[in-house]
């Protein structure tokens, strides 16, 4: 019998969007390779991962290379780099942290993999009582992933898709994830990471594939 969908995205690390901590950078140096050391103060953090273990930093899938007086060491890739926020996030800058789930996690949030297909940019943020709405603009080639009412991951937090646009979308963020994670410090103007659901990639691509079959 074949493996299922859950099965299959299981042999990797997974996550669920459900941000358990917030760390601090630490210190980021510039490889020559172009790579990136990151240096992570986990704040406190309860967990204590081991050296090789999966840690979601700002919705980047990292692993965990060294643990020296209680900091993260990750060592960041070029195309990490090109394809997120963490090359521009500065020292004492607050990022979300989630480690890897187990099988037995509950799925609060929605299947995340931790590879961030791009970035968005806020352009709007407005307070409806309690809660805060912002917009996010992003490239317009991604507008089939936006799904209304569907899941998406920006900077690592599982969201539900409020409205979308040819080329925005927006959230409606309650009180507890402003004040856990760091969307309450966002801004227009600023970058957030964003990882499209999983299925919606793989039905595109789906339909890609058979649209150029029936082409040849």
């Amino acid at each position: 019998m074949g493996a299922t969908t859950l099965e299959r995205l299981s042999w990797s690390a997974m996550f669920t969007g459900l941000v358990q901590h917030m760390g601090r950078i630490r210190g980021s140096e510039i490889r020559g390779d172009g790579g990136m050391r990151l240096e992570v103060d986990p704040c406190g953090w309860e967990y204590v991962p081991e050296s090789g273990a999966s840690i979601a930093i700002e919705g980047c899938c990292l692993t965990v290379a060294s643990l020296e007086g209680g900091q993260l060491g990750f060592d960041v890739i070029p195309q990490t780099i090109d394809l997120t926020t963490l090359g521009h996030l500065s020292v004492g800058a607050r990022v979300n942290m989630e480690h890897a789930a187990r099988m037995d996690t509950l799925l609060g949030g929605h299947i995340v993999q931790g590879h961030v297909d791009g970035v968005g940019e806020v352009v709007a943020a407005s307070d409806d009582g309690a809660d805060r709405r912002v917009r996010v603009r992003v490239d317009a080639s991604w507008a089939g992933l936006l799904v209304p009412q569907g899941s998406i991951a920006v900077s690592g937090v599982s969201l539900t898709l409020a409205a979308v646009g040819p080329n925005w979308f927006e959230v409606a963020l309650i009180p507890i994830t402003l004040a856990e994670t760091t969307l309450g410090d966002r801004a227009p103007g600023d970058q957030v990471n964003l990882e499209f659901d999983i299925f919606a990639k793989m039905l595109e691509r789906q339909l890609a594939l058979r649209g150029r079959s029936s082409k040849s």
